[in-house]
């Protein structure tokens, strides 16, 4: 039975304080969700742990793994992990990477090598900055170019790129996150990869973050820290820290093809499986697409240990042992989709859905909802350094409240995501702000400071965007955003002193 007041939201806060407090969003859900099956079943006042523990695992968690949708995402992204897992421990990431480089001759060269290197890895966010990084830092060191330069490009071609691609680890957990609300509201005439194909062009943050890197490195509109870092570069003064070569697997035999060979499969096997199904011009079940894609990446998987093995770069059992390690990797997702679904369910039983949208049908202007869903998403993700956590805090409130007062749902869905990102990007303690670091080999706190004045550039366009998206909800609102990149961009790197300084000096000589 729901109670529409204002009580029904107390999971949420106690997930959002718990979250931001201990900086792990696991230990914010499971509280919220603990706390709201003590609600439901009147257990605050018997105070019995054990009953109330029970309780939530038989009647509240247990249902979210017997759901045939649920299971099918776990599932999807266990065959994900292990393939991952393969690609970053098979060298052909870095063999792949290395062909990249060997016309690259100047420093915007280089800087677009990098950026394309990001992008291409697009199957691993986290594998990014740990292949492409040690390849490029000797040619940066060499075109005498900032580690921090090095350690932006990578870091704006991780994440933001993975949160654009619907078919891996990223957007399945995202529209994971989607399909629950939408189970929640009854909405049947739009589906989760129609909702997140919707939202991509109101990504207006991971846009940004990708096309601010060619923009830079063309016209060298270096602004903010990493104007003086480049400064200092330029002088073959380099300030390196980290030594990450022990953490990367290379290997004498390792090939290129070990990249797009399995990605060749992967892509073959999905054009089998769906094709005659009318794919992509016709819709396909959720089901059979994520089947679909399981298979796809098995068989992608199965490639590579083969590849590996013909190649004397990891014995059959060994190419097993990686495969299985990365399936098991993926517990930490499946823990946080788990725990957001169920505290989804309990927030429906509560009527948290329904309390926030009566709120907000009494007077909460709809064409904000997009611009205070990027500002609250990130400010969890830059104080948890976790945008996964905060998708799976913020989706459930922000889609029953866009839902309830007609906000336009592709821009919210999109805010939230851009949200989670710029926190993300603006955070000292946020995975991908170490991992790039460490990848680039500069100092984490060098990192943080000379991305975040291209952060914050990127935010502001990214929340003003939404602001308009809000209003007039277009797709082809980021263009607009993109050109206002282009302008500040340019008009900031004339007023960096740096660069005033060198216009000076060119024309006294």
């Amino acid at each position: 039975m729901e109670q529409s007041d204002i009580t029904s939201l107390i999971p949420i806060v106690i997930t959002l304080i718990i979250s931001l407090t201990t900086r792990n969003v696991v230990v914010g859900l499971f509280a919220g969700v603990l706390s709201g099956v003590a609600m439901l079943n009147g257990l605050f006042t018997t105070l019995d742990p054990f009953e109330t523990f029970g309780v939530m695992v038989k009647s509240y968690i247990s249902p979210q793994l017997t759901d045939s949708y649920n299971a099918g995402v776990i599932v999807l992204l266990v065959f994900i992990g292990g393939f991952v897992a393969l690609m970053e421990k098979s060298g052909g990431g870095l063999a792949f990477a290395e062909k990249v480089t060997l016309w690259v001759k100047s420093k915007f060269q280089a800087q677009t090598s990098a950026w394309l290197g990001g992008i291409i890895i697009f199957f691993s966010d986290l594998g990014t900055p740990l292949i492409v990084g040690p390849v490029f830092r000797p040619l940066f060191d060499k075109l005498k170019i900032s580690r921090q330069k090095l350690a932006f490009i990578i870091d704006s071609t991780s994440s933001p790129v993975a949160i654009l691609i619907p078919f891996i680890g990223w957007g399945v957990y995202i529209m994971g996150l989607i399909q629950k609300e939408f189970t929640a509201l009854n909405v049947t005439d739009i589906t989760d990869w129609d909702a997140f194909l919707g939202a991509i062009p109101y990504q207006f943050y991971a846009i940004l973050a990708i096309a601010i890197v060619p923009l830079v490195a063309l016209k060298k509109l270096d602004f903010g820290p990493m104007a003086k870092v480049e400064a200092i570069a330029s002088k073959g003064e380099l300030h390196a820290s980290s030594d990450i070569s022990k953490e990367i697997f290379t290997h004498k035999n390792a090939k290129a093809s070990f990249v797009w060979v399995p990605l060749l499969v992967m892509g073959a096997v999905l054009v089998f499986m769906l094709a005659p199904l009318g794919f992509p011009f016709e819709k396909v079940s959720g089901s059979v697409f994520r089947s679909a894609l399981s298979t796809a990446y098995f068989f992608a998987a199965f490639t590579l240990i083969i590849l590996m093995a013909m190649n004397k770069v990891r014995s059959l059992s060994d190419g097993i042992s990686v495969y299985m390690k990365g399936m098991g990797n993926m517990m930490q997702v499946a823990i946080i989709l788990i725990l957001a679904w169920t505290l989804s369910s309990v927030g429906k039983e509560l009527g948290a859905a329904a309390y926030i949208a009566e709120q907000a049908q009494n007077g909460f202007p709809y064409w904000l909802v997009p611009a205070v869903s990027f500002l609250l998403a990130a400010i969890i993700s830059f104080a948890t350094g976790s945008s996964w956590g905060t998708f799976a805090i913020m989706m459930h409130l922000v889609i029953p409240t866009a839902i309830a007062i007609d906000a336009p749902l592709f821009a919210c869905i999109g805010a939230v995501l851009s949200g989670g990102l710029f926190g993300d990007h603006c955070s000292p303690i946020s995975e991908t702000t170490i991992l790039s670091s460490t990848g680039a080999g500069c100092d984490q706190f060098e990192h943080f400071k000379t991305q975040l004045p291209y952060a914050l550039l990127n935010g502001g366009i990214a929340l003003v965007s939404f602001l308009i998206a809000g209003i007039f909800d277009n797709p082809l609102i980021f263009i607009l955003a993109l050109i206002a990149q282009v302008t500040l961009v340019v008009t900031l790197a004339k007023l960096t002193p740096e660069n005033m300084f060198n216009k000076s000096k060119l024309v006294t000589n």
